[in-house]
């Protein structure tokens, strides 16, 4: 049991007590805003019928095993993701193994057999553009002429749409990529993070310009080569600490130093007042510059001093925007 609600990973362990249900069923790669939106509307429709509310997702993901070279880079792990989606009052979550036997269903196969046999679903709530079964071959009509048949409830939720851009996860990843990851927050709801262990760097941070954390990290979606305001939080285990301070981070090849290697680079703007955090989560707020070469060392110090400058009001404001509550980074801030 995570955060209030009960993580099921296969079949064999989901009780019969799983449903009655309103259940919706997808990726949710990053949780987004669209994703949540739909995720309400399924806490909804359980608290107005007494059911439980559901999320059916998949690991790993589909394309994994049916096009392994076109699978997408995740935002996040699976882990990540049920932890989210219960933050957000979810009752209780189905990791399903994506096998062979799974992607052999048919349309008809997968709903009888999973989603009312064995989930007792009453409501199934899903984007627009959903498809399932064998080859991909069912759609959100289909599931709602199924729904007929088998006596559930469909409800078929419009994609949100955030000036005038449809919110997604490919779109979120293109986002990031492209550093643009203010844009990518707000669709998101959050900021983007990337998460690890601290290790040891080579030592010219502390000697020649400034102290940083060296992020070692599996993500798979890296934001852009170059310096980014953040704010980083301290980790034990998968879960904050307690400590966070505000930051810069340089992601890159350290190009003034010759480098070889992409890193993640992070310098405090805030003291440490303890031994330096083992783990920690660097969230992505705001993009600054390119990352360049630099005559020498003391160039790179002075220009990081500028980033620092800069990153300092920028946080400023966005404490002013937010009441000094920066969670609540998925608003719009007013020229921030």
């Amino acid at each position: 049991m995570k955060d209030g609600g009960m993580i099921y990973r296969n079949l064999a362990e989901t009780p019969d007590g799983f449903g009655p249900c309103a259940i919706t069923i997808g990726n949710f790669d990053g949780v987004h805003c669209g994703h949540r939106q739909i995720i309400r509307r399924v806490i909804a429709a359980a608290r107005e019928e007494g059911w439980k509310s559901a999320v059916l997702t998949f690991d790993p993901h589909p394309a994994r095993l049916l096009s392994p070279g076109s699978a997408p880079r995740l935002l996040t792990t699976v882990e990540e993701r049920a932890r989210t989606i219960l933050g957000q009052g979810i009752d209780e979550i189905l990791i399903l193994p994506f096998t062979r036997e799974i992607a052999a269903l048919g349309p008809e196969d997968f709903v009888r057999e999973i989603l009312v046999d064995k989930l007792r679903a009453r409501a199934v709530l899903v984007g627009a553009n959903f498809h399932f079964g064998k080859r991909a071959s069912g759609d959100a009509a289909m599931l709602e002429e199924l729904g007929d048949r088998f006596s559930f409830e469909t409800d078929i939720i419009e994609p949100v749409v955030w000036r005038g851009r449809v919110i997604s996860s490919s779109e979120i990843r293109r986002l990031i990529e492209a550093g643009d990851v203010s844009t990518g927050r707000r669709m998101l709801g959050r900021p983007y993070a990337l998460h690890g262990a601290v290790v040891p760097g080579e030592g010219r941070g502390s000697k020649q310009t400034v102290p940083t954390l060296n992020l070692d990290t599996k993500a798979e979606v890296l934001p852009k080569n170059g310096v980014y305001v953040t704010q980083t939080r301290e980790l034990a285990g998968q879960s904050a600490s307690g400590r966070e301070w505000p930051s810069i981070t340089n992601v890159g090849f350290r190009p003034t130093f010759d480098g070889h290697t992409r890193t993640i680079e992070t310098y405090l703007l805030a003291p440490l007042d303890a031994e330096p955090p083992e783990e920690i989560s660097v969230e992505f707020l705001r993009w600054v510059r390119d990352e360049r070469k630099f005559e020498n060392a003391e160039a790179l110090k002075a220009q990081i001093l500028r980033d620092v400058n800069r990153a300092q009001t920028y946080l400023r404001r966005l404490d002013q925007a937010t009441g000094g509550m920066r969670e609540n980074l998925n608003m719009e801030e007013a020229g921030i």
